[in-house]
């Protein structure tokens, strides 16, 4: 799988994954196509993938990741950005054209960038 995980994002995760409490635990994060050129995200700490995930190794961190999430962040840059008023992962797809026409409402980003918000992401911890 071609991913790249940015440092800021590479901070965030492993930062999650040691306050996650589990030893030798990996991030795993999934994916799904949501509004006009975005993805939405879940994520959790677990200590081993679940059935269907594959195991994949960037920057030192283990990512279980599901089938689908698998397609869809393939050849994706993984970042994640602070600023005074939000948070959140931004994916970027540097082979992306952009969105041509579109019935959403929510302002577009950079061509082939998607941004999820902490806030919509839904935290599991798993023991």
């Amino acid at each position: 799988m071609d991913i790249t995980v940015t440092a800021s994002a590479e901070k965030f995760i492993k930062r999650m994954v040691r306050f996650g409490g589990i030893p030798n635990a990996g991030f795993r994060m999934s994916v799904s196509p949501g509004g006009c050129s975005g993805l939405s995200a879940e994520f959790s700490v677990e200590a081993g993938p679940k059935d269907g995930d594959a195991t994949v190794t960037v920057s030192g961190i283990k990512f279980f990741f599901p089938a689908e999430s698998r397609l869809l962040l393939q050849g994706y840059t993984i970042d994640f950005s602070e600023t005074p008023t939000s948070s959140g992962f931004v994916f970027t797809n540097p082979n992306a054209a952009g969105c041509g026409s579109c019935s959403s409402s929510a302002p577009a980003g950079a061509p082939g960038t998607a941004s999820v918000s902490i806030s919509s992401i839904q935290v599991k911890h798993s023991h």
